[in-house]
C-alpha cells in the first residue's frame, strides 16, 4: 500500500466514526421512545428508525448498499436469517436491510455505552455469553420473538471470521430456534465489508459497495432435534458455495 493511500484511508476511518456519532443522533429520541413499547411494536419503531439512519450513513461514507433476492421473505411470513459475519461493518447494515422488523443476538456488555447503549438496546436481545442463565433466557426471548411475527437475524459463526475461509464453523444456536419454532432459515450472504474495515492496518478503512444477497429459504417443517446439524451443515454449504461463486 502506497502512504497516500495509507494516510487518506486513516482519514476516511476518523471521517467515519464520527459521521457515525454525528447521524446516531438522528435515531436517538424515536429508539428511546420504542423501549416504552413490547414487542412487536418496539420493534417496528427501532427498525424503522435503523433503516433511516443507515439510509442516510451509508451514502455519506460512500458505501452504497445494494440487496438482492429480498423476493426470497413470503407475506405474512417471517424467518430465522443467518448471516456470514466478516468485519465490524456487518453490524449497521444487516438489521436495517433485512427486510421486515427483526431482532439480533447482541452482547450485554455494549448496551452500557453511553448514548449508543439506547439504540441497541431497543433493536437487540442482550446475552451474557459468559452466564449460562442469559444463554438459556436468550432461546427463550428469540422464541418469543419468533412468536410475535419478527425475524431473527443470527450470526452463527459466533465472531467475525479473521480467516481465509469463506466461513468459519457455525454453532447450533440459530438452527436449534429455528426447529423448535418451525421457522423457515434463510441464508443471508454480505460481500464487501472486509474490504471496508480490514483487520489491518489499524484504524484504517477505504470505502466499497456492499452487496447483500438473500438465498431461498430453507425449510424445517417437521424437523427435530436430531436433526440440527443435518440442517446446519446444509445451511453451511449453501452459503460457503455461494460465497465461493461470488468470488469468481
Amino acid at each position: 500500500m502506497n502512504i497516500f493511500k495509507r494516510i487518506l484511508g486513516h482519514v476516511y476511518f476518523f471521517y467515519g466514526i464520527l459521521l457515525f456519532c454525528i447521524t446516531m443522533l438522528v435515531v436517538i429520541i424515536p429508539t428511546g421512545i420504542s423501549l416504552l413499547y413490547s414487542d412487536p411494536r418496539r420493534s417496528r419503531i427501532s427498525y424503522n428508525a435503523f433503516r433511516i439512519w443507515m439510509g442516510i450513513y451509508m451514502p455519506l461514507v460512500f458505501c452504497p448498499v445494494r440487496r438482492k433476492g429480498k423476493e426470497h421473505f413470503k407475506k405474512g411470513e417471517n424467518y430465522v436469517v443467518v448471516i456470514n459475519h466478516n468485519s465490524f461493518v456487518d453490524i449497521p447494515v444487516s438489521s436495517p436491510w433485512v427486510p421486515g422488523p427483526n431482532k439480533t443476538l447482541a452482547k450485554s456488555e455494549l448496551a452500557k455505552i453511553p448514548l449508543f447503549g439506547i439504540i441497541y438496546r431497543s433493536g437487540s436481545i442482550l446475552v451474557n455469553r459468559k452466564d449460562e442463565h442469559s444463554r438459556k433466557e436468550s432461546f427463550t426471548r428469540m422464541q418469543e420473538a419468533l412468536k410475535k411475527g419478527l425475524h431473527l437475524t443470527l450470526y452463527p459463526e459466533g465472531t467475525r471470521n479473521k480467516t481465509d475461509e469463506p466461513l468459519q464453523p457455525f454453532f447450533d444456536g440459530a438452527f436449534i430456534t429455528a426447529i423448535r419454532a418451525q421457522k423457515p432459515v434463510i441464508p443471508g450472504i454480505i460481500f464487501g465489508t472486509k474490504a471496508i474495515l480490514p483487520l489491518k492496518p489499524k484504524l484504517w478503512a477505504w470505502p466499497h459497495r456492499i452487496d447483500f444477497h438473500f438465498l431461498e429459504a430453507i425449510p424445517t417443517k417437521g424437523l427435530g432435534m436430531s436433526d440440527r446439524k443435518e440442517l446446519k451443515d446444509h445451511v453451511y454449504q449453501v452459503m460457503k458455495d455461494y460465497i465461493i461463486a461470488g468470488k469468481r
